[in-house]
């Protein structure tokens, strides 16, 4: 059975069908999640929720698109961006690492980036994480925000440029 049949049984309420469709995006679903909520349960608790709500919705589901994963993602980051505003995610901030040593400058340029992600608009981390975290084509990635091709180009261009520009002073600032 091609993939398209699947999308279209499981839409009219195939629970196998459904079932099958959902298995592959599972996994990404999870990733998405955890980078955006940043708390394992968090984020298996809502791509739990997200499959019952997938299945509340699923007559939404387009088999013209031959895939069911930029309709599954674009549930689980609605879903976080509600869990981010609902819950103690904006209020709960740890300080940053004090004082670095020489042979931890990879991890605190690491640690760095994150909490510049972090501070970004939720649009944007969204943007960060489908593209290089999940490593979704541009097509995809558009899909799950809703926008066009070309829009996710230019903010992609937009935001990566910021990210290096704000680690660029804070490197300096160190």
């Amino acid at each position: 059975m091609n993939e398209i049949d699947l999308l279209s049984r499981a839409r009219q309420g195939d629970r196998h069908a459904f079932e099958e469709v959902l298995r592959p995006v599972i996994q990404p679903a999870f990733r998405l999640a955890l980078a955006m909520l940043g708390d394992r349960g968090a984020a298996e608790d809502a791509v739990q929720e997200m499959a019952l709500k997938g299945w509340r919705h699923r007559h939404r589901i387009r088999p013209d698109l031959g895939t069911a994963r930029p309709w599954f993602l674009a549930i689980v980051a609605n879903e976080c961006r509600m869990a981010r505003r609902q819950r103690w995610w904006s209020v709960l901030r740890f300080a940053e690492p004090v004082e670095r040593e020489a042979g931890e400058r990879d991890l605190a340029s690491g640690i760095d980036l994150r909490n510049q992600i972090e501070r970004l608009a939720y649009d944007d981390q969204l943007l960060l994480h489908l593209y290089y975290a999940l490593d979704l084509p541009g097509r995809e990635v558009a899909q799950v925000l809703g926008i066009r091709m070309g829009a996710v180009k230019s903010r992609l261009h937009r935001v990566t440029r910021r990210l290096r520009s704000q680690l660029a002073t804070a490197e300096v600032t160190s």
